[in-house]
């Protein structure tokens, strides 16, 4: 008796979207945080290093799981999950948009050396607004696999 099982294929590029998806998440929620510890312990020049390091790979994230997500998985073209799916993309838009602007300003300020100008609160405030877009889209992408079974 011969048995036929179905396999997938050994390589699927549509898995690296899932994959990369957490970095920024967790890279943006991160760089938020040490900012915040940097506000609340100013003499700790290391919180705000370590914010602007965590701002830049956070960035690379969002970037990776952008092109991943366009270029590597699948769009759905019809029905309720349209909806959510379009969600999902305006915040990963949002989320990389906010972060280059952001990450832009703060390497100006950081190589200006204009750390003590109302410019660190508008970067500041960028960041709070990724973390938040971030948030939102991750949301969207659970909803669309855990509601949905998108990319099971």
């Amino acid at each position: 008796m011969i048995i036929h099982l179905k396999t997938k294929p050994m390589f699927n590029p549509a898995t690296f979207h899932p994959m990369v998806v957490h970095f920024p998440i967790a890279l943006i929620l991160a760089g938020i945080l040490a900012d915040i510890a940097f506000i609340v312990c100013k003499k700790e020049i290391c919180f705000s290093k370590a914010g602007l390091y965590l701002m830049v790979l956070g960035t690379l994230g969002a970037l990776a799981a952008v092109l991943t997500g366009e270029f590597l998985t699948s769009h759905p073209e019809e029905g309720e999950i349209m909806t959510i799916f379009e969600k999902h993309e305006t915040g990963a838009w949002t989320t990389l948009i906010v972060m280059l602007v952001g990450l832009a300003l703060r390497l100006y300020i950081v190589a200006a050396k204009k750390e003590q100008t109302l410019l660190k609160w508008v970067v500041f405030a960028l960041f709070l607004v990724a973390a938040a877009a971030v948030s939102y889209t991750g949301f969207f992408g659970g909803t669309m696999v855990y509601e949905y079974m998108v990319g099971l």
